[in-house]
């Protein structure tokens, strides 16, 4: 069964830091582009940032830009979200998704998600 998995959410205060990971079980990440999403109350989901197979970073939110950095460490089947500075309106349940191949989808089929599979995401809460 192909699954992914979100970790790491919580509550943390503006300006803090977090680092969600997403691990894969089933298959390997490896064959996979990655992308991480969030979904804010009463919002509509929003793509945050992509990583290739190779390890390139696309279609990043401009909203997220200088402070979220997307990684892959394929020998343990990860991905991670490194979260910084940041702010109450990051606040969101985060998703990584899955899509087979090399490459991130272009800009309007990621926003659309147009991934393969997904994580059922975590929480992060930004709050004093």
């Amino acid at each position: 069964q192909l699954q992914l998995v979100e970790s790491g959410g919580g509550l943390v205060q503006p300006g803090g830091s977090l680092r969600l990971s997403c691990a894969a079980s089933g298959f390997t990440l490896d064959d996979y582009a990655i992308g991480w999403f969030r979904q804010a109350p009463g919002k509509e989901r929003e793509g945050v940032s992509c990583i290739s197979q190779s390890g390139v970073t696309t279609n990043t939110a401009d909203s997220v830009k200088g402070r979220f950095t997307v990684s892959r460490d394929n020998a343990k089947n990860t991905v991670y979200l490194q979260m910084n500075s940041l702010k109450p309106e990051d606040t969101a349940v985060y998703y990584c998704a899955a899509t087979w191949g090399s490459y991130c989808p272009g800009p309007i089929a990621f926003r659309r998600g147009g991934m393969d599979y997904w994580g059922k995401g975590t929480l992060v809460t930004v709050s004093s």
